[in-house]
């Protein structure tokens, strides 16, 4: 695990949040929002060493590079109000298990690690929690992920147990027989990808700063992980602003030892921070959101991560690259399926706004008059 310096001193040379070939921008703690000059695309640096293939190569400590992915939550279910109106997550989808990442698979199929949060029971239970905002699915939805080429899934977030223990163990045996990984609430594990490169995550929904400082510092001290991320369950619903207990824990989190942080819950973008050298995503949005037919927001983006592990043993971060989409790709209702926006288009420089901090729009309401939730 590289130490500190070595990540700052690796991003301020190689970080640049290209998107696209667009402006960097990004919010930097304690200097507000930075312009950065724009990012050209640079062909695969062992190419660009080596333009012959077959040649010997000349770099005796090329790095083995690693692609990640991140998106935002996926609630692949309705409320049981809309539960079989045409407008639900069941009936747009059905059983076409592919639909849903059918416009954005071609992201992630080829890469060696994608990241979401599965916020949603998959059972057949009806031994629903006292809440207005319940979400189940049944098991075969977990397909959807292994179909959008979706590789692991934190459940340490709010609706993980919707429908009690048994929701919660019929989920992660719908995941497992999906090959997909998978972490629960408050607690860290170490995950293998190809060539023995290993990747720590921890997961914090309900735990206090001291609990954070406490795993954190226990999966930094594990032997041979790579890689750390933090993954966080935070922040108040609807939010296009950070709160100080997600800051409070995120820097705590890099401070001991984490090398990415990654957010969820807001529903919303929020702005991302670089902290001692480390990247923190506050919130990645929604993704395929079942939780609304029409919702009022439908920006979201991904997240591409390139890693790069030298032969000396330590890895950095070598690019990152945000792409903005929209959770839908009809316009005027929720169909459940995201998409890549065009470049330069308003909604496109409009997720830009929201990550760099510079969005000046209103806060978005969300309602339990039906009710009460967590």
């Amino acid at each position: 695990m590289k130490r500190k310096l070595e990540k700052l001193l690796a991003l301020v040379l190689l970080l640049a949040l290209a998107f696209f070939g667009g402006t960097a921008r990004l919010r930097d703690s304690g200097a507000g929002a930075a312009e950065a000059p724009p990012v050209t695309a640079t062909p695969d640096p062992i190419e660009a060493w080596n333009p012959d293939p077959d040649a010997p190569p000349l770099e005796l400590n090329a790095p083995t590079y690693y692609t990640l992915h991140f998106i935002g939550d996926c609630t692949l279910a309705t409320v049981p109000f809309y539960r079989g109106s045409d407008v639900s997550y069941e009936v747009v989808v059905g059983d076409d298990y592919a639909y849903p990442f059918a416009k954005t698979v071609e992201y992630f199929k080829d890469d060696d690690w994608t990241f979401a949060n599965l916020e949603c029971a998959l059972t057949e239970s009806n031994a629903a929690a006292d809440k207005t905002f319940l979400f189940k699915a049944k098991a075969e939805y977990a397909k959807i992920m292994s179909e959008g080429s979706v590789e692991f899934v934190s459940l340490a977030n709010n609706h993980t147990f919707d429908y009690g223990q048994k929701g919660y163990d019929d989920t992660v045996a719908a995941l497992e027989a999906e090959g997909i990984e998978w972490i629960g609430r408050d607690e860290w594990r170490v995950y293998e990808l190809r060539d023995g490169f290993r990747v720590g995550v921890y997961s914090e929904f309900y735990d206090h700063l001291d609990a954070v400082q406490r795993k954190m510092k226990a999966l930094a001290a594990e032997d041979g992980v790579d890689f750390i991320i933090a993954a966080f369950h935070w922040g108040d619903e609807g939010s296009y602003q950070v709160n100080q207990d997600q800051i409070a824990k995120a820097h705590a989190a890099v401070d001991c030892g984490a090398d990415f942080v990654y957010g969820s819950h807001p529903h919303t973008v929020q702005p991302v921070e670089i902290y001692n050298g480390v990247p923190i995503y506050y919130s990645f949005g929604n993704w395929t959101f079942g939780g609304n037919t029409n919702p009022p927001d439908t920006d979201t983006y991904f997240l591409e991560m390139v890693l790069a592990r030298y032969p000396d043993g330590h890895a950095e971060i070598a690019e990152l690259k945000n792409v903005p989409c929209s959770i839908t790709s009809e316009p005027g209702r929720n169909n459940y399926q995201p998409v890549v926006l065009e470049e330069g288009s308003e909604a496109y420089e409009r997720v830009l706004s929201k990550l760099d901090g510079s969005f000046a729009g209103q806060n978005l309401t969300v309602g339990y008059g039906l009710g009460k939730d967590d």
